[in-house]
């Protein structure tokens, strides 16, 4: 049985490119980057090309680039270390109530700390609305943390509209682009970003890293306490060949590359939408199909067929796809991406799954991947 894996926004395979990147330095850069003899020169000689490469993929500086264990650690960092670190200026904090688990969860432990945060509610769209954003803003926001595209329906937030708005304001504006970074131009200066986060498995590279890009000018103390890696920044030693393989993958990620994605994974969506129609599926989109959004995450609605039954079939079928968000997929709690977009009393709630495209992924498999539907919704509902 052929297996066919549609849960790229939840992991991605490396590439042969990125794996022998990985194994040549596994070999040849494990010395500690941080030691003054030619292991150590060798391993740092590595990690800064990295570095350089991945910082000229958002247009930021080298010395902007800090490595992490991955988008967690990155979403923590900037938002925990921004909130203690400006709370002598005011203690508000704006996010929106469709962000990562990585996002939300520390807003809650901020919130426990006394901190105020304002969760901007979305529309059916997954959008949230600039004048909401704006009624929120005060004089005691101290950070704003707005996801860049959402994981689970696709939607592309207004980066570009709310850091130029951020611009002459107090508050650092973070944006999570865990899903975005690989797929769409980022430009950390041209959209007023003081803090990204990032995880190099989301884009054919290695798992337990990323990267927080921080503009130069933002301090705070470094999230880990040990040594004086990253100049200071986060302690830890880096963990280089893994790094560099990093840095392939990005590499390989040119703009050309990333446009053709988009659009290869945008006639995905309609190869899919044009199938189950054809076929007579009861069906909608959760969320919207525009073209600019994150085009690799489609969210279908399959009304009267269960999450649970239509993945644990499909996975039977040898067809990977998730229930929602990978993190919380094996709870037993509904997403809260779809919550906030349909309520919570919606049957989309608990008859949806997320389909998401990669690299590696053909037509002929999206062919497969409907007709498989197809069969298991008729049997179920026959």
């Amino acid at each position: 049985m052929a297996e066919i894996y549609l849960d790229n926004a939840a992991t991605t395979p490396m590439t042969q490119p990125v794996i022998d990147t990985l194994v040549e330095n596994l070999h040849q850069a494990w010395g500690n980057a941080s030691t003054g003899y030619g292991y150590g020169r060798q391993a740092k000689q590595v990690l800064e090309d990295a570095r350089h490469v991945i910082a000229q993929s958002i247009h930021a500086l080298d010395d902007e680039i800090v490595f992490t264990s991955g988008g967690t650690e990155s979403d923590n960092t900037a938002i925990i270390q921004t909130a203690l670190t400006r709370q002598h200026l005011g203690k508000h904090i704006i996010t929106t109530a469709i962000e990562h688990e990585a996002v939300l969860k520390p807003m809650k432990y901020l919130e426990a700390q006394g901190f105020r945060v304002t969760y901007l509610p979305v529309d059916a769209a997954g959008q949230i609305s600039l004048a909401d954003f704006e009624a929120a803003l005060d004089d005691e926001t101290i950070l704003v943390s707005i996801m860049m595209g959402n994981n689970e329906v696709g939607s592309r937030l207004p980066i570009a509209e709310i850091g130029a708005r951020l611009a002459d304001h107090q508050a650092w504006f973070h944006t999570d682009a865990v899903q975005a970074y690989g797929l769409l131009d980022i430009d950390v200066h041209r959209d007023h970003i003081d803090l990204l986060s990032t995880s190099a498995h989301k884009l054919n590279g290695p798992k337990m890293l990323g990267f927080l890009y921080r503009r130069r000018g933002i301090n705070f103390p470094s999230y880990l306490k040990g040594g004086d890696q990253e100049t200071k920044r986060r302690a830890g030693t880096e963990n280089v060949p893994a790094i560099a393989a990093f840095a392939k993958a990005v590499a390989l990620d040119t703009p050309a590359e990333k446009a053709a994605r988009q659009a290869r994974y945008y006639d995905f969506k309609q190869q899919i939408i044009a199938g189950l129609t054809a076929a007579g599926i009861d069906f909608e989109i959760n969320g919207s199909v525009a073209p600019d959004n994150l085009n690799h995450v489609l969210n279908l609605w399959l009304k009267g067929v269960s999450t649970y039954i239509m993945q644990t079939n499909l996975d039977l079928a040898g067809i990977a796809v998730s229930g929602g968000s990978a993190c919380t997929a094996g709870s037993l709690e509904p997403s809260h991406v779809l919550t906030a977009m349909y309520g919570a009393d919606s049957p989309r709630i608990s008859e949806s799954i997320r389909v998401s495209f990669g690299a590696l992924n053909t037509a002929a498999e999206i062919d497969q991947f409907v007709a498989t539907v197809v069969k298991i919704i008729r049997r179920i509902k026959g």
